[in-house]
């Protein structure tokens, strides 16, 4: 497929589809509050959305209820999880997959270090605990526009927007 040249080194497909690298797709998920972990339960694909951080070390770290089915279907299995940002307006936008095996936090020394430094669960309950997904795989795509936006369409990004071109 033809490609073109950016100035940010990357190469851009004609179709407006760029891919990107591991570096990028770990600067761009802590632009969006949720995501959707994707795994197996009871032979079929399950898709949750949550929320999350990422650790020092690149994990992704989901918040989740100590009784959470969710938790102890992934612990120690292979996941994904997938993030993104849509501009519905401009016609871009971007996805990104982490795919490693998930764990739950057992050590308390590390419970209590999330608690302090992880996820902020917007259900919050008494006994929660903290589910880490390594990212052995890390991808992303990018899609933006081929014409340039419609009049009008940056003004709407304003009010911190994961697409607006200062946070990109």
């Amino acid at each position: 497929m033809p490609v073109r040249a950016v100035d940010d080194g990357a190469m851009r497909h004609r179709n407006g589809i760029r891919e990107l690298d591991r570096h990028e797709c770990l600067r761009r998920l802590p632009s969006v509050p949720i995501g959707r972990i994707v795994y197996t339960h009871r032979a079929l694909p399950a898709v949750l959305p949550v929320n999350f951080s990422l650790d020092d070390d690149f994990a992704v770290v989901i918040r989740t209820a100590g009784t959470s089915r969710f938790a102890r279907a992934v612990d120690g299995v292979v996941v994904a999880f997938e993030a993104d940002a849509f501009d519905t307006h401009r016609h871009c936008g971007w996805s990104v997959v982490v795919t490693g095996r998930a764990f739950i936090v057992t050590d308390p020394v590390e419970q209590e270090r999330l608690r302090r430094t992880g996820p902020t669960s917007w259900a919050p309950t008494p006994d929660d605990m903290f589910v880490r997904i390594e990212a052995e795989l890390v991808s992303g795509r990018e899609i933006y526009p081929l014409e340039p936006p419609r009049e009008g369409a940056r003004e709407r990004l304003e009010g911190g927007n994961p697409l607006t071109p200062s946070r990109l």
